[in-house]
């Protein structure tokens, strides 16, 4: 086990901590162990990853490897290290007698029943208690910085989506858009996608959560894009249409509903308005059209360090929204053999209401290369 060098958390960290100590404490747990990266990232800046973080009510301890050494040195210098040369779990297992842990809270929602099992045998008589997801709650609500840093990430994401769209050409199948799209995000600063980035052409934009393929673009073709950049850890998540010289018959109209049944919930959204009432303003919007059974998954998730965290926007959610989420909105109708649109922006809550933090246009005219 490492010391300190002596300098201390910044304020951000410490007040993260604060919260979830107090949830712990009251479970009765000498530690808490961190085994999702995204949570981890959140509380502490650490990067790394086949890495956990044990939270004490004093101290962070960051259990490693020496790959990262020099990076927690960077990222955060205050932590204390445990530096292991064999498995993750037998490490955690010396912390837990190091530190005189007897009761220690894990990640339910992360470990597995095998990692979770190994541990208390390791480590015994240590126990494990599952946490309530005290870090999933507090990552709901986005902090000044987070929203900044979302920014960012929405900001790439939309620069490269121009750019890649001025080099669309008939012939061009949905993985070179793709890669295009990915590369243009990363020559801008992400450092990657959000996501495998969805381009389906014509039938396939059908499927919600198709995957590029050899499909190619072609005059009258309806391409939907659905992408993000990720930027200092957080996440944009977009969704546009790109038609390439005229706009199919079909397609033309379902775009008209899809848009309006999307301004409809985003209009209808402020703190105190429950998810399913939401997802509902745009459901009906679309069933009154007749396309109720084309309308497959629900109206938007959480957005942040995860593309899809909590909370669940959508009909099975009876959960308030609050000022400081971030959502995404993205209603969408789908015609197997014919295509599909969506087209999905991210939204923060605000006191009074919300905020469209995208910008890229949505007229459909404007979307004809």
């Amino acid at each position: 086990m490492s010391k300190t060098n002596g300098r201390s958390a910044s304020p951000m960290f410490k007040e993260r901590l604060s919260s979830v100590r107090g949830p712990i404490k009251k479970l009765g747990a000498q530690a808490f162990l961190l085994t999702n990266p995204a949570d981890y990232f959140y509380l502490t800046g650490f990067t790394g990853d086949e890495s956990a973080v044990m939270l004490t009510p004093r101290d962070v301890y960051i259990i490693s490897d020496r790959r990262f050494e020099e990076q927690i040195k960077h990222e955060c210098p205050w932590a204390r290290t445990y530096m292991r040369r064999g498995l993750l779990n037998a490490e955690i297992a010396k912390a837990c007698a190091d530190l005189k842990v007897r009761k220690l809270a894990v990640q339910s929602e992360n470990l597995t029943l095998a990692d979770k099992a190994e541990i208390e045998r390791l480590a015994k008589p240590v126990k494990t208690v599952a946490t309530p997801a005290v870090v999933r709650g507090l990552r709901k609500l986005k902090d000044a910085t987070e929203v900044a840093a979302m920014r960012k990430a929405i900001r790439v994401a939309e620069v490269a989506f121009e750019a890649a769209r001025r080099t669309i050409k008939p012939g061009q199948t949905e993985l070179h858009m793709a890669a295009q799209l990915e590369f243009e995000m990363k020559s801008r600063g992400a450092s990657g996608p959000s996501f495998p980035t969805i381009c389906a052409e014509g039938p396939n934009a059908a499927l919600p959560h198709a995957h590029p393929g050899k499909r190619k673009a072609r005059r009258g073709s309806a391409i939907l894009f659905d992408w993000g950049a990720r930027v200092g850890g957080y996440c944009s998540d977009l969704t546009r249409m790109v038609f390439v010289g005229s706009i199919p018959p079909r397609i033309r109209t379902i775009y008209r509903i899809v848009l309006d049944a999307q301004l409809a919930a985003i209009s209808d959204i402020r703190p105190g308005r429950r998810m399913c009432e939401v997802d509902a303003v745009a459901r009906r919007w679309i069933e009154r059209a007749g396309y109720e059974k084309q309308f497959s998954h629900g109206l938007g998730h959480g957005l942040g360090l995860d593309v899809h965290e909590a909370p669940s926007l959508s009909w099975r959610s009876d959960e308030e929204l609050v000022a400081g989420m971030i959502v995404t909105v993205e209603p969408g109708i789908y015609l197997p053999g014919v295509g599909g649109v969506r087209i999905e922006d991210d939204v923060l809550v605000t006191p009074t209401g919300c905020k469209v933090l995208t910008h890229l246009d949505k007229r459909m005219e404007d979307a004809v290369i």
